[in-house]
């Protein structure tokens, strides 16, 4: 179903502190992941996340689960809103077949807000 929350990702200066910090406080558990800089795959009991480094001071992203990415980017720009071109590994074809595509967007007021198209099975 389109509009759902479907994950999340932390942005931080450290992951490996982020890591201990919410493993502690949460009891997550972490994979490793797939971005530069190190980071993790979250797995918490509701929703599926990530953490990823060389981001200090960042706010968590949300991105809500779309079913055709192509035309859900056109929507957000058609509707007002703006999309960032390079916020996923769309060249990484084993990073989107693990993952799914996302983009970074901010809607037509300037909130920051993301777009996830999961892969099959996620």
């Amino acid at each position: 179903m389109a509009g759902e929350i479907s994950f999340f990702e932390l942005g931080v200066a450290d992951p490996e502190r982020a890591r201990t910090f919410y493993a502690r406080l949460f009891g997550w558990t972490f994979e490793p992941g797939t971005t530069e800089g190190g980071g993790y795959a979250i797995r918490t009991p509701g929703s599926r996340g990530g953490v990823h480094g060389g981001d200090p001071g960042a706010g968590p992203y949300v991105f809500f689960r779309v079913d055709d990415m192509r035309t859900a980017v056109a929507l957000v720009r058609a509707l007002g809103g703006t999309v960032a071109e390079d916020a996923d590994a769309d060249g990484d074809e084993d990073a989107v077949a693990r993952f799914g595509r996302f983009r970074l967007c901010h809607d037509d007021q300037g909130s920051p807000f993301g777009l996830h198209q999961p892969p099959d099975g996620f």
